[in-house]
């Protein structure tokens, strides 16, 4: 089960995980000391919180997965979905925790965690084993490959919606037409599940007033500014307010008294107004570097299986990244989406972390 190739994992990598993750934790201290201070006392209570639930777990889950073989995964693939499926079935049960009109976090004993975070890895390692099946022909044949596909993505989407995480939903459907095309799909197929989901997706915001409120804040920017268009106001302020090099470190004058979820999803806002245009886009080419690694990565691995995981994990990465921070800077509607290895969240954190463990155990047997 444990790796026993020669080959170096590769340390860019590594590097470029390592420092989105030190990141995180250095702008969420800044952008959660006051709130802390306010709630509990206590200065580092979110920080303490984030290093003990998500940075301790997530290094043990990246240091395993590291060492362990990918290919194992291939028999735990189907198992894994399952399992994921029914934590995020359980949330709907007395074990599930409700928070700010949302059921995504399930509580047993004193363990709390969100099942649709674990879904991303698992559903990715599904989808990759699914596809490179050498005996099958998923890619292109309609009722063993592209039924299936359409049922599973339902069941997960279904589940999610019931949250409701619909931004969530967006991110696994784009990552499975990603993971799909790049198993060489028919194009038919994807067109067809794309307008599916976009017809899908336009319904369900249609008929959910507050989806559909967030929709037309976007459209009317200069409407009920102390409303609806409260919380992206806010953002683009903190965003300008950075300038080039900002306002320095720990300065932010909106983190605590107007921008809202400083620590969630307008992390980045945060960012942006304390280290500026230079800070804020490092952070951006970071997260394009780390993409196109695990891009770069795939198309050096003679592996199907580990070819899609990678493409998997960098879609999942790059769309997350892409759909928080163009929401908390007016491009799209804005969402509940948190920003990879940033946003306070110790479930995400470990996930990803794990991601980074398994990809770089894949990375060992590129080509050199």
């Amino acid at each position: 089960m444990f790796s026993k190739s020669g080959h170096h994992p590769d340390y860019f990598l590594m590097a470029l995980i390592a420092s989105l993750a030190l990141f995180g934790l250095v702008m969420l201290s800044s952008a959660s000391s006051e709130l802390g201070k306010i709630k509990f006392n206590d200065s580092y209570y979110y920080l303490k919180h984030q290093a003990i639930n998500g940075l301790f777990i997530g290094i043990v889950g990246f240091f395993l997965a590291s060492r362990i073989n990918y290919q194992a995964y291939k028999r735990f693939a189907l198992p894994l979905l399952i399992l994921s499926l029914v934590l995020l079935t359980l949330v709907f049960t007395s074990l599930g925790v409700k928070t700010g009109g949302a059921t995504r976090w399930l509580k047993v004993g004193p363990v709390s965690f969100q099942p649709a975070e674990i879904l991303k890895l698992t559903f990715v390692i599904y989808l990759a084993a699914w596809l490179s099946n050498p005996k099958n022909n998923r890619e292109k044949n309609f009722w063993s490959g592209f039924i299936p596909f359409l049922i599973i993505i339902g069941i997960i989407a279904g589940l999610l919606l019931m949250q409701p995480a619909t931004s969530m939903v967006a991110i696994l459907i784009g990552t499975a037409l990603v993971v799909y095309f790049l198993g060489q799909a028919k194009v038919k197929f994807l067109l067809a599940v794309f307008g599916l989901a976009i017809l899908g997706i336009g319904l369900i915001i249609y008929l959910t007033p507050y989806r559909l409120e967030r929709v037309k804040t976007f459209f009317t920017p200069t409407g009920d500014s102390l409303g609806s268009n409260y919380h992206i106001n806010e953002a683009q302020i903190a965003i300008g307010s950075g300038g080039i090099t900002g306002v320095g470190y720990g300065n932010s004058r909106t983190k605590t008294s107007f921008l809202p979820a400083p620590i969630d999803d307008s992390i980045f806002a945060v960012t942006a107004e304390e280290l500026g245009f230079i800070g804020s886009g490092s952070l951006m080419a970071v997260f394009a570097a780390l993409t196109i690694r695990l891009f770069w990565l795939a198309k050096n691995l003679r592996d199907k299986f580990g070819q899609l995981i990678l493409v998997g994990f960098g879609s999942v990465i790059g769309i997350q990244s892409i759909i928080n921070i163009g929401a908390i800077s007016g491009v799209f509607p804005l969402t509940g989406v948190p920003l990879p290895f940033i946003s306070y969240g110790g479930t995400a954190l470990a996930v990803f972390l794990t991601m980074g463990g398994v990809a770089l155990n894949i990375s060992k047997y590129t080509r050199k």
